[in-house]
């Protein structure tokens, strides 16, 4: 018999717990083994009850969600998926909390108190299902020194080389807003291409994710609008909620322009990786790199091979340090991965693939 997803709520609204058990327990996998009413009886009942997953609150009485996540990596890590509000406010907190260990958010539609948190219940079990799939070895503050450690590798002066023709596209899901920050850093400022990122997130979290993508970055990166023109050296996030897809080759003679677009609608996710990916390879061709990090599903495999048939160069991450070895796997399973290699190896490689 198939042994259930075990998750702990921790909420200081009693509404907001008994929606969020009703949404979880609808799915035969997973079941509900305690809740909690603030982030002290979250750290005492998670290391009571050994869940599997903790769906974690941030503002919380006697304890906010930050403070009993930080205790729950250092006394019991495990899986952490964030509940926030979809605020400007809620987004910055919540990329904290990745840098702390979690593996990901659900954004509360309506604020603190949802009355409308069932237009998500696809997507919280959809999270929770990915979370309880995460690695906890590669969660918490030691990742974050082994970073900074490398960080130190990163060339902060440019090398002088020319541009080159080639583009770098990123796709990437659960764990992704965490390990990307083991890549970025070590990028040149005259990298020398332009970097497109594709990730997993809601509309309302985008803009300040592409904020924190351009802090940690010698780049300058930006959430992509449409009309944007794709420039070397710089670096585009796909916006949530739509894809993102660059005009066909000859619409434009120099660079390539951004077009964001609802079809097709029938995709798994929006922005859909492999959406980006072949729109991108369309255009650039053989001069593409593609690169697919942690995350659940299959989302950017088949463009992976496409890229590399077509003569682009391709790199996965490997399970070594995915948080969730799906994507990836899929990639390496279907032969699209030139090189399979661990994320703090995969910036350098970018490099080096640009630069060649």
């Amino acid at each position: 018999m198939k042994q259930k997803i075990r998750v702990l709520i921790a909420d200081d609204s009693a509404f907001m717990r008994q929606e969020l058990k009703k949404i979880l327990q609808s799915d035969p996998d997973i079941e509900v083994v305690g809740v909690a009413r603030n982030g002290e009886e979250a750290v005492e009942r998670t290391k009571a009850l050994e869940p599997d997953v903790v769906a974690l609150d941030i503002n919380m009485p006697v304890m906010d969600g930050l403070t009993a996540l930080q205790y729950i990596m250092m006394e019991s890590p495990r899986p952490v998926v964030m509940v926030s509000s979809l605020t400007q406010e809620g987004a910055l907190t919540t990329y904290e909390a990745l840098e702390l260990g979690a593996v990901d958010f659900v954004g509360k539609p309506g604020g603190t108190i949802s009355r409308d948190i069932g237009i998500v219940a696809h997507e919280i079990i959809y999270k929770i299902r990915s979370a309880a799939c995460a690695k906890t070895s590669h969660l918490g503050l030691a990742r974050k020194r082994r970073r900074q450690e490398r960080a130190k590798r990163a060339a902060p002066k440019g090398s002088g080389r020319k541009t080159s023709e080639k583009i770098v596209v990123i796709g990437q899901s659960t764990g992704g807003p965490n390990t990307i920050m083991d890549i970025l850093p070590m990028f040149p400022p005259d990298l020398g291409a332009p970097v497109i990122i594709v990730q997993h997130m809601p509309g309302s979290f985008t803009p300040s994710f592409a904020q924190r993508l351009d802090k940690s970055c010698t780049l300058s990166f930006k959430e992509a609008k449409s009309g944007d023109i794709i420039a070397s050296d710089h670096g585009y996030l796909a916006p949530g909620d739509i894809h993102m897809v660059l005009a066909p080759r000859g619409m434009r003679k120099n660079g390539s322009l951004v077009r964001l677009t609802k079809t097709p609608r029938n995709s798994l996710h929006t922005p859909s990786v492999d959406v980006t990916m072949e729109s991108v390879l369309s255009r650039y061709g053989e001069n593409t790199i593609g690169v697919l990090l942690t995350g659940m599903g299959s989302d950017g495999a088949e463009a992976m091979v496409k890229i590399r048939k077509a003569g682009g160069r391709t790199i996965a991450e490997s399970e070594e340090t995915a948080v969730v070895f799906g994507m990836p796997k899929e990639a390496i399973r279907k032969g699209g991965a030139e090189f399979v290699l661990p994320s703090y190896e995969i910036g350098e490689k970018i490099v080096e693939l640009v630069k060649s």
